[in-house]
């Protein structure tokens, strides 16, 4: 495999990484290489996370539901956003409902169906979407709780030498944070595909705005999957193409 052609780099912390991976075709992930640079390292916070008195939790992230599960042993409703944060739910246990791929979607199905009794949104840090508040807001019972740290990291050497060397990059991006730190990080001359999850997430790197720029259209795993295929496809023809004497 040619070592100067085209990469993934997956920014994302690396059990994250290696289960979107996982989601790309076997005959994509068998032609480009994968380079992991874990730009967020999770991490428990010091907590106890209390459910009495709770009816029912949201869980806005994959994070979230890992680390409230092996918080505490009680299970009970759970609304989630994103349908792999809901499937992840239920396989620990919770009694997980779908509600809507974003923040926005969850709070706007919660307004329309308002859920009886008193909701914890357990979440990170940093934490987008001001869930607990705009629930409140409208007579809904909801307080938030942060119970894991979101640190950000530098490159890897393996990710440094990629960047600095100009190799070609493909690189899927999910949040705003990660964004603007990757562009923090990346070097003026780096050669980049980037793949943003959203509007939002693309508006947070403008000095890299310049290259090569792609916005999913749904905030989904399965979304960029789709995109990441589109890129990297169009980056494998090209690089494979015999050249004209």
């Amino acid at each position: 495999m040619n070592e100067n052609g085209p990469a993934l780099l997956m920014t994302r912390p690396r059990e994250a990484a290696q289960r979107f991976v996982e989601l790309l075709p076997s005959n994509l992930r068998a032609n480009l290489p994968i380079i992991y640079a874990p730009l967020l390292e999770i991490s428990a916070l010091p907590v106890m996370i209390d459910l009495g008195g709770v009816d029912a939790v949201i869980f806005t992230s994959g994070e979230g539901v890992r680390v409230a599960s092996d918080g505490q042993p009680l299970r009970i409703r759970a609304y989630c956003v994103g349908e792999r944060t809901t499937k992840a739910a239920r396989l620990a246990g919770w009694d997980a409902q779908y509600s809507g791929d974003t923040a926005d979607a969850l709070v706007a199905a919660l307004r329309a169906d308002v859920p009886g009794g008193n909701l914890l949104h357990l979440h990170g840090e940093y934490t987008r979407g001001a869930v607990a508040k705009r629930l409140s807001d409208t007579g809904i019972s909801c307080s938030g709780m942060a119970i894991y740290r979101q640190e950000l990291s530098s490159f890897t050497t393996e990710a440094d030498t990629a960047l600095a060397t100009q190799r070609p990059l493909i690189v899927p991006l999910f949040s705003p944070r990660t964004a603007a730190h990757f562009a923090s990080l990346c070097p003026e001359n780096a050669h980049l595909s980037l793949i943003a999850m959203s509007e939002q997430v693309a508006e947070a790197m403008p000095r890299l705005q310049s290259g090569a720029r792609h916005v999913s259209k749904f905030p989904t795993a399965e979304a960029m999957v789709e995109l990441v295929c589109d890129v990297a496809q169009t980056w494998l023809r090209v690089e494979t193409e015999p050249r004209e004497d």
